[in-house]
């Protein structure tokens, strides 16, 4: 997925990022609210995770402002305000998940995991493909009784496609949920993953579109 962290505080702002893009998600991370409204008018997020108290405003006015525009993009608030009252204005505003700091990184992950299959139309974690079993909460492939060991960015990329079946994927859109802003793309790094997919998952698996990009094959 392609994350947006909105997060003023530098060490777990930090920690954080880290957590996430380990998890083989591309995260760009902002420190302040206009640097957020300009960078979602630009680039399509799949997910947001945002600090209520940034050192120009508040991120519950950002979210009701992006709820009010129209973007149903899903948000994570991550805050230290942890009153009952905090949290039910946090998701009356539009908030999909609260967690409520320290929190723990491990658990993080599996909040940005569930609200992505709640996104993608299937929250069932448990996925056939043919002869593979996914498990997408564990980030687990079998196949039978082996299991089929795949990258962070192997998994990110599998999982673009497991969260839109049948879908046709550009190249563009592809890269756009494994890298973040200024990172170094080399042309064929897309083709690469696919080509490593194939050989792992089943050639069959995922579909070229000639000019036009990658579709995952029904099962």
């Amino acid at each position: 997925m392609r994350v947006l962290l909105v997060e003023d505080a530098p060490g777990l702002g930090e920690a954080v990022r880290e957590q996430i893009a380990d998890d083989g998600h591309a995260v760009d991370w902002v420190q302040r609210l206009d640097y957020a409204r300009n960078t979602v008018r630009t680039t399509p997020y799949d997910l947001i995770l945002l600090d209520l108290m940034l050192p120009d405003g508040r991120g519950l006015d950002f979210l009701r402002q992006q709820r009010a525009a129209g973007d149903v993009t899903p948000v994570i608030i991550l805050t230290a305000q942890d009153q009952i009252s905090d949290r039910i204005a946090g998701l009356n505003a539009g908030a999909d998940d609260y967690l409520v700091k320290p929190f723990d990184l491990f658990e993080l992950s599996a909040r940005v995991a569930a609200v992505g299959r709640r996104y993608s139309g299937n929250p069932n974690p448990q996925i056939k493909l043919g002869d593979l079993q996914v498990d997408m909460s564990a980030r687990t492939v079998q196949r039978g009784s082996a299991t089929v060991d795949l990258t962070a960015r192997e998994w990110a990329l599998f999982e673009a496609f497991v969260q839109r079946p049948s879908a046709l994927l550009s190249k563009s859109q592809l890269e756009e949920r494994l890298y973040a802003f200024g990172a170094e793309i080399e042309s064929n790094t897309i083709e690469v993953y696919i080509s490593r997919l194939r050989k792992k998952l089943g050639r069959e698996l995922i579909e070229t579109v000639r000019g036009m990009g990658y579709r995952l094959m029904s099962a």
